[in-house]
């Protein structure tokens, strides 16, 4: 099993493990050179307190200013643009250029447009995406809106501890109670052929119940996962990542409909199976996917 992007749209990234950074701790900033998560979210908001603000930026511009990670994707969570901290991280964003900036506690389309017209302000490179984070029942309510908001926008992550303080529900094994706003989330996320990030599981020494969570995940059509902690990391590859069978199977889908008899045929039959174009579609990104990890690894 695999968790891809929209159908209709080519992979452009692999996002199975997104690990979140404080900017603040230099030394977790030093050791994220030889971690293998597909991205990392170097966060200015949440975990870095208010007298620390200006120290954890002047952190990333020195590791920006290092060179970028190799094969990762490089991710600023700036805080709330309406906050006193909100516009100078967006001033440090255009100054240093990681790949994505995210926007923090997304309820209304106009926060997400209010930073697209900033980057276009400021002439930032179009390849500058923005990411949402939606955490707050508002951003669930209005989620098929803000998937919408902008073409720079490329991905949701879902902020679950949050959701449940707005909420009230309970931090419970198996999320039951959260499935149908989780559902929601990846629906609006898919309907507009973005990605979406499953959130972050907060007991990392729990390994067998973060398993758990992962195949719950990605069983859901998440695209990956936000991560607290690089132990997280392999598990998270693991099971947002192709299986091996899937990757045989896809392999196969794609050697048939290469066929010279089957070039102009929507459906074929595939040892017994009927495997339509749109399978075509799902094999030839599973197999890319699979073709990144495998050149990643032995880069790395």
């Amino acid at each position: 099993m695999t968790a891809l992007t929209d159908i209709n749209s080519a992979p452009a990234r692999l996002r199975r493990s997104v690990l979140s950074v404080p900017a603040g701790n230099a030394r977790a900033l030093e050791k994220v050179h030889g971690l293998d998560c597909d991205a990392v979210i170097f966060d200015l908001e949440d975990s870095v307190a208010p007298e620390k603000k200006i120290e954890a930026r002047d952190n990333l511009r020195r590791l920006f200013r290092e060179g970028p990670l190799r094969n990762r994707e490089t991710i600023i969570r700036i805080n709330p643009l309406e906050t006193e901290f909100g516009r100078a991280d967006m001033d440090l964003v255009v100054e240093i250029s990681p790949e994505v900036v995210l926007v923090p506690k997304v309820e209304r389309v106009s926060e997400v447009q209010a930073i697209a017209d900033i980057l276009s302000e400021t002439g930032a490179p179009d390849e500058l995406a923005i990411w949402a984070m939606i955490e707050t029942p508002k951003g669930v309510l209005n989620a098929a809106a803000i998937a919408g908001a902008d073409e720079r926008l490329r991905c949701f992550v879902v902020g679950l501890n949050d959701l449940r303080k707005g909420t009230g529900v309970l931090s419970q094994p198996g999320r039951a109670y959260l499935v149908p706003w989780l559902m929601q989330v990846v629906l609006a996320g898919r309907a507009y052929g973005i990605d979406v990030i499953d959130s972050v599981f907060n007991d990392f020494k729990d390994a067998e119940a973060f398993d758990a969570e992962c195949a719950q995940g990605c069983a859901m059509g998440f695209s990956g996962k936000m991560l607290i902690h690089p132990a997280q990391i392999e598990p998270a590859n693991r099971h947002f990542g192709p299986d091996p069978r899937a990757v045989e199977e896809a392999e196969a889908v794609i050697a048939a409909f290469a066929r010279p008899e089957a070039q102009h045929l929507n459906v074929i039959n595939l040892n017994g199976k009927m495997v339509e174009r749109l399978h075509l579609a799902e094999a030839e990104k599973l197999v890319a996917s699979n073709r990144i990890i495998a050149e990643r690894k032995k880069l790395s």
